[in-house]
């Protein structure tokens, strides 16, 4: 059996080590931030890494379950995750589990991952850390622990000049174009709705590394499924507001997140817009359709009559948008789990659209392709337990001979009733955090 050690030690700020250790390749964060935040995990020097390029053709799911091992159990002291795999799904991985042909983000790969035996873990409630190892043996997992204690022990590097970088956006009219375009669609029954997303490219300054913003993010706009993930002469920053699939003691949840709005520049006009959206039935339908799709997605791996929506249409504000929440729960059939759900529900439905299968079509012959965005970050946990987000509010970085390249994309959903010039407005709503962080 697997020993694992657990050492408690004082606060330190989570995003403070990731600036600390994050420009060296495999280090992976998984940040919790703003008023709800419980844990955030910091792991690097994995055991094994998984990587998945678009002409590998091994099953994706059963490599997963090949580099996570057999279960073990879990500190009964310790947080929700102890150790295993944790890492990025590309949105381009669901073209495995639904084949459609979809081309490929130059030299990302559909899945990278690893496994890891040390980590920390950042208790925001009370104020602690956890210094977590893994191993055969009981002095084996303490020295692995001790080695994620040494990671407290570094000094916080000094904030980089600003501004970081910078980004500019692609073509406002040939994103309205595209939103028109769906709209005919839906017109036309081909569709209900589709996710639509507009890009922005730009690069870091001289001497900034991609784990700087996540620093800045954290500091600023703090989200509650944010993440880091370093991969050699690749990176991704995600300041995700949205849970996509949660699984643990034999249930599953997803927290789809559809319907938005700006925040106010006074309270009664900020208090007024949250009410405006919670009223909306443009946005209450568009999250609707997304519950639904979730629905079914869970009930291909949850038993009948298990899959419930005990919530519906809850407002949730963050730094610079109010947005509508849904919380959709089941109980897995026997024998399925986690990874079995990931097969049925990848890539996201709030940001593919429904019919599912139909609107990755339409995007694909809309948008370039996708990559990071849009896919994952995921932790799987020794004992079986599993959380996600979705990887919204996202940059990816690539380094060549002059620096780091960004792009970020910020997306809508598109119904029938959606008006072009608002949907674009939407997009720089929400891509607002990620420029003001760089700036």
């Amino acid at each position: 059996m697997q020993a694992c050690a657990l050492i408690a030690a004082p606060w330190r700020d989570p995003a403070e080590i990731a600036a600390a250790l994050g420009d060296d390749p495999w280090t992976l964060a998984l940040l919790s931030g703003g008023p709800q935040a419980r844990w955030s995990y910091l792991m690097a020097e994995p055991d094994a890494v998984l990587i998945l390029p678009p002409d590998e053709p091994r099953d994706p799911i059963a490599a997963l379950r090949a580099l996570a091992g057999p279960s073990a159990p879990t500190h009964p002291g310790g947080p929700p995750f102890q150790g295993g795999v944790a890492g990025l799904m590309a949105y381009e991985l669901g073209d495995r589990f639904e084949p459609l042909g979809l081309a490929r983000l130059a030299d990302w790969p559909d899945l990278a991952c690893a496994r890891y035996s040390a980590l920390l873990a950042f208790d925001h409630q009370t104020r602690g850390v956890l210094a977590i190892g893994r191993a055969e043996t009981e002095p084996q997992a303490h020295a692995r622990a001790e080695t994620a204690l040494a990671w407290l022990g570094l000094p916080a590097p000094s904030p980089p000049p600003s501004p970081l970088g910078a980004l500019a956006a692609d073509d406002g009219a040939s994103y309205e174009a595209a939103v028109a375009d769906v709209v005919a669609r839906i017109a036309a029954g081909e569709i209900f709705q589709a996710n639509i997303a507009r890009r922005w490219r730009g690069r870091l300054a001289a001497g900034v590394a991609p784990v700087d913003l996540v620093r800045a993010l954290a500091a600023q706009s703090p989200a509650p499924f944010a993440a880091y993930l370093r991969l050699p002469d690749r990176a991704v920053v995600s300041n995700s507001p949205e849970r996509f699939v949660q699984a643990a003691a034999g249930r599953a949840r997803t927290e789809p997140i559809k319907g938005t709005a700006p925040r106010g520049a006074t309270p009664a006009e900020d208090q007024a817009l949250a009410q405006a959206l919670a009223a909306s039935e443009k946005d209450r339908a568009e999250n609707l359709m997304i519950v639904d799709l979730m629905r079914n997605d869970l009930s291909r791996v949850c038993a009948a009559g298990t899959v419930r929506t005990p919530e519906l249409f809850t407002i949730a504000t963050f730094a610079n948008v109010h947005h509508l929440v849904s919380v959709v729960t089941g109980d897995f059939q026997p024998g399925r789990d986690a990874l079995d759900l990931i097969a049925a529900a990848f890539p996201p439905g709030s940001i593919t659209g429904a019919p599912k299968v139909q609107a990755m079509k339409v995007i694909s012959g809309l948008e370039a392709p996708r990559g990071p965005f849009f896919g994952a970050m995921f932790h799987h946990g020794v004992d079986g337990a599993f959380d996600s987000n979705v990887l919204i509010r996202t940059a990816a970085f690539t380094r060549d001979a002059d620096g780091w390249a960004i792009e970020a994309r910020a997306g809508a959903g598109i119904v029938a009733d959606s008006q072009p010039r608002s949907e674009r407005l939407e997009t720089e709503a929400k891509i607002s955090a990620l420029l003001k962080a760089l700036s």
